[in-house]
């Protein structure tokens, strides 16, 4: 066999799987992923449910990667902001049977997929596509993100999803987790899927590449003239724990704090009501602490902000905006605590900008103490304040030098595109070449999947008694 002919038979149709290709850490992890797959010469695929060409990564909309909407027109996202769980499941679940009756996927006949976030279509794909292999990637068990269980109903309501969760995973050829600390949580969490499964893990990446990256010089002068400033990148979540930075930043003696600003960046959904009420919620508190913010929506206001506002807001800033952020800012302050991931330190660490973040999670894995920045406790602002002042008043230019380089440099030999894709190629081929599977359907699976179905049911006819879940019969 020549080189040539066994290139041409190493590449494969890789197909994706994401519930909502918008902003946030999940979803920059999907389109590297599929990014450096398709670098790798395999032809990549990515369905999704929602991809609004606004409030996306420009991968996503500017064709690079073939993105297609699919699912979206039986069930909504939630009912009356409620039973987005049930309401997710249902949506993948038509996104599969829609791109399997109308041959779409048949004429990709594709080696493997790619699933994430949710697993409960997996036995399904497995059902309908038994030669092509399943790689399921679990950012974070679901079962821990829910909240409200001190109510009985609400955990009962929660039961069979969980249970769901771990039984359709078990039908993934296999499992990779983000870092080694959510490789620890859902091995305690599902100690029968670690026996059966070698949990793998495949950090997420950043592009390492120099082209395309921004410099001061390209807009002809710094931002906001020089002026200082301390960064946070998060998406406006309670879980983020950006009132952390807040409260630090404001426990800076004020002579420290002159001339000094926090800019908090983060992704921001209008329809996402979270966002809307702790953004409200950060407004006030900065209120509370006599510092004074503003908030600015598009790339032309941020960058005209008075130089007296001390904290600015920005929502769901384009990628040139952030580099420039990145470029600038003295730190990075990474406020959430037991992350499983984080690629946010990895981005401002290539960019040459210390970090601080919880001394929890993912972050102790990519961020070295002293090196390439600092590890405090969530629940010690006045530790994290102290971080600050070094950073703002105390450490030199050389010492900060050398946390830059350090940073750049763990990330390019660590955290690299390259990295995730060759780990990624490297999982596909050994679930083609494996012979056996470790699942089977069982009486367990038809049990379940029965309850699958009258959950289904419940959620076809809650959406038409609401009047909101437009069900139609013809897939479109």
């Amino acid at each position: 066999m020549t080189e040539k002919t066994k290139a041409t038979e190493d590449k494969k149709t890789i197909v994706f799987l994401h519930p909502d290709l918008g902003i946030g850490g999940a979803e920059r992890l999907v389109v590297d992923a599929a990014v450096g797959l398709q670098n790798r010469g395999h032809k990549v695929v990515i369905f999704t449910s929602h991809c609004d060409p606004k409030h996306c990564f420009d991968e996503a909309r500017d064709g690079t990667l073939d993105v297609r909407v699919r699912g979206n027109t039986l069930v909504p996202p939630n009912i009356l902001s409620r039973f987005s769980i049930l309401c997710s499941i249902l949506r993948q679940l038509h996104l599969i049977l829609q791109v399997f009756l109308t041959s779409e996927l048949r004429s990709l006949s594709p080696d493997a997929f790619f699933v994430d976030q949710l697993s409960a279509g997996v036995p399904l794909l497995q059902l309908l596509c038994p030669r092509a292999r399943v790689l399921f990637y679990c950012h974070f068990p679901d079962l821990l993100l829910a909240r409200g269980r001190a109510r009985w109903w609400k955990r009962a309501y929660r039961a069979p999803f969980d249970a769901c969760e771990l039984w359709s995973m078990s039908f993934a050829d296999a499992v990779a987790v983000n870092s080694q600390f959510t490789r620890g949580v859902v091995s305690r969490t599902w100690p029968s899927l670690a026996r059966r499964k070698d949990l793998q893990v495949v950090y997420p990446c950043v592009d390492t590449k120099e082209k395309g990256k921004f410099d001061d010089s390209d807009n002809g002068k710094p931002l906001w003239n020089g002026k200082k400033f301390l960064l946070s990148i998060n998406r406006f979540e309670r879980k983020k724990d950006i009132a952390l930075a807040v409260r630090a930043f404001a426990g800076l003696d004020p002579t420290s704090r002159e001339g000094v600003r926090l800019v908090v960046a983060g992704g921001y959904d209008p329809r996402v009501a979270e966002n809307v009420a702790y953004h409200r919620e950060l407004v006030e508190l900065c209120e509370a602490l006599g510092l004074r913010s503003m908030t600015a929506k598009t790339h032309v206001t941020a960058l005209q902000v008075p130089d007296d506002v001390q904290v600015l807001f920005l929502h769901s800033v384009p990628n040139l905006l952030k580099a420039a952020l990145l470029a600038s800012a003295r730190l990075l302050v990474y406020t959430p605590a037991n992350e499983h991931f984080g690629i946010v330190p990895l981005e401002a660490m290539l960019a040459g900008v210390p970090v601080l973040a919880a001394d929890t999670g993912g972050p102790t894995e990519t961020v070295v103490e002293g090196v390439t920045g600092w590890l405090r406790p969530p629940d010690d602002p006045a530790a994290w304040t102290a971080v600050m002042d070094d950073v703002l008043n105390r450490l030199s230019a050389d010492q900060l030098a050398a946390l830059s380089r350090a940073g750049a440099a763990r990330v390019r030999d660590h955290f690299g595109e390259a990295h995730m894709a060759e780990r990624l190629d490297d999982i596909v081929a050994q679930m083609l070449r494996a012979r056996g599977r470790t699942w089977s359907w069982g009486p367990t699976a038809a049990a379940l999947g029965l309850g699958g179905v009258g959950v289904g049911a419940l959620g076809f006819v809650l959406a038409a008694v609401l009047g909101i879940g437009r069900a139609v019969v013809v897939l479109s």
